[in-house]
């Protein structure tokens, strides 16, 4: 199941609550020849991953105290990604990595 939002200026918002998988397949057929943007937390990008459906990677960090998080890598023992761009400001860091080979 999915839900669409139009908003206005006409970005529309694809809602789909069926998992990744059905997910990814929903935005590859709307983006039709563009590139599919998928924007989340670890457990998003753990299945993106997984899926193996991930060219470029950015990761935003910015420190917060917490008592426990996830672990984006939780369980792999291999990136294949190296860094291609590392950007910085006083509260947060911007690192891109690129698929290898």
């Amino acid at each position: 199941p999915h839900e669409s939002i139009v908003m206005e200026g006409g970005t529309v918002f694809h809602f789909v609550t069926d998992g990744f998988d059905a997910a990814y397949a929903r935005a590859v057929e709307t983006a039709g020849d563009l590139g599919v943007d998928i924007a989340g937390g670890a457990s998003t990008v753990r299945q993106a991953l997984e899926a193996d459906v991930i060219d470029e990677l950015t990761l935003d960090i910015a420190p917060v105290l917490l008592g426990s998080g996830e672990r984006i890598f939780e369980g792999r023992e291999t990136f294949g990604f190296e860094p291609v761009e590392v950007l910085h400001s006083p509260l947060a860091t911007h690192i891109r990595y690129r698929r290898v080979g």
